[in-house]
C-alpha cells in the first residue's frame, strides 16, 4: 500500500519561502512518475511540477523559475522548492505517485493512482 506524507507548509508573506517535503512509504520515489499538485477553495486541482524516473521534469507555466521539484533516493522523500511565493500560490498542495514510468500529461491529476492528504500554504501580500 502507497502511504505519502506531505509536510513544510505554512503561512509566509510574499515574496518568501517554503520547502515541501513528501516521504513515501511502499513506493520508490525514483521508481516512476511523480508530482506535486495544489487545489484552491472553489478551483480545480491543478498540477504545478512533475519529475519521471529519469529525473526529468515538467513545470506549470505559473510557477515556472520559482519552483523546483527534486527527490531523495536515500530519503525516499519529494521535495519542492517555492521561492518568491505569490499570494494567488495560496491552497493545499498534495504530492501523487504513479505507477507509469512515463505520463502522456504529466500535469494532470487523473494520471496519477495514489494521493497525500495535503499541507496547507497560505501566502500573503
Amino acid at each position: 500500500q502507497v502511504q505519502l506524507v506531505e509536510s513544510g507548509g505554512g503561512s509566509v508573506q510574499a515574496g518568501g519561502s517554503l520547502r515541501l517535503s513528501c516521504a513515501a512509504a511502499g513506493y520508490t520515489v525514483s521508481s516512476a512518475s511523480m508530482g506535486w499538485f495544489r487545489q484552491a477553495p472553489e478551483k480545480e486541482r491543478e498540477g504545478v511540477a512533475h519529475i519521471d524516473a529519469t529525473g526529468s521534469t515538467t513545470y506549470a507555466d505559473s510557477v515556472k523559475g520559482r519552483f523546483t521539484i527534486s527527490r531523495d533516493n536515500t530519503k525516499n522523500t519529494l521535495y519542492l522548492q517555492m521561492n518568491n511565493l505569490k499570494p494567488e500560490d495560496t491552497a493545499m498542495y498534495y504530492c501523487a505517485a504513479a505507477r507509469k514510468l512515463w505520463l502522456q500529461r504529466p500535469l494532470t491529476a487523473a494520471q496519477y493512482n495514489s494521493w497525500g492528504q495535503g499541507t496547507q500554504v497560505t501566502v500573503s501580500s
